[in-house]
């Protein structure tokens, strides 16, 4: 299986993205900047954290007319797993890819902590190898990560059990109804504000984030042996 991390400008999280497939998960992996106008020759796109474009305007809505972010949507409508993590989260949003919209932190402040997540849903490509209701230790570290949504849109998501992560014990953010990662109805958009990828080696201090990349490639490899 081969990976791309896209990288747009202001982008900060590629790296630790890269190392965390490449090192940690011993899968192929590629730096794709954000003109590239192809990707079809990888089998899941990762949108890493950071700044794209500055932030400015909204987090996300920038980087949201990037030339690869056609591509990102032509991979995902094809059912390529697509993980958007932090400021991949916020350009998914604004790309439509996934329902809903980012507000600043209920605080106001530049949040950077390790917290506790709940596994609400460990029957996707990206959870699969968690226990359900499984409480793990994953890093956040943003300033706009209060995920907001209309009640309809909620009842939806609940409805089609697309929230996969919500935060456990406390709230750092004001997120509505504690979510920290959704999926899109397919399943194969992953948006979340967490970083699994800061969190593959104990380390780092802990390496609970693998099992979600382990999880993608399991599925990815099930899925093309039933097909061969």
């Amino acid at each position: 299986m081969k990976f791309a991390v896209i990288v747009f400008p202001g982008s900060n999280c590629d790296v630790d993205m890269y190392h965390a497939v490449k090192d940690e998960l011993g899968a192929e992996v590629e730096y794709v900047w954000h003109d590239r106008k192809s990707l079809d020759k990888f089998d899941g796109i990762l949108l890493p954290g950071g700044f794209s474009y500055g932030d400015y305007l909204r987090s996300g809505a920038i980087a949201r007319f990037s030339n690869v972010m056609k591509e990102v949507v032509k991979a995902a409508e094809a059912g390529k797993p697509v993980l958007g993590v932090c400021n991949g989260f916020q350009i998914l949003l604004e790309a439509g890819l996934l329902p809903g919209a980012m507000k600043r932190n209920e605080s106001l402040k530049f949040i950077c902590r390790s917290v506790e997540l709940q596994v609400e849903n460990n029957k996707t490509m990206f959870s699969s190898a968690y226990e359900s209701n499984e409480v793990i230790t994953i890093p956040i570290a943003h300033g706009e990560g209060n995920y907001y949504c209309d009640e309809e849109t909620l009842a939806k998501l609940k409805a089609n059990n697309q929230i996969v992560f919500t935060y456990s014990g406390s709230n750092p953010n004001g997120s509505l109804a504690d979510i920290a990662g959704i999926i899109n109805e397919k399943g194969n958009v992953l948006g979340m504000m967490p970083h699994p990828e800061r969190a593959v080696d104990e380390l780092l201090g802990g390496a609970d984030g693998l099992k979600l990349f382990q999880s993608i490639v399991k599925q990815w490899r099930e899925a093309h042996v039933v097909n061969a």
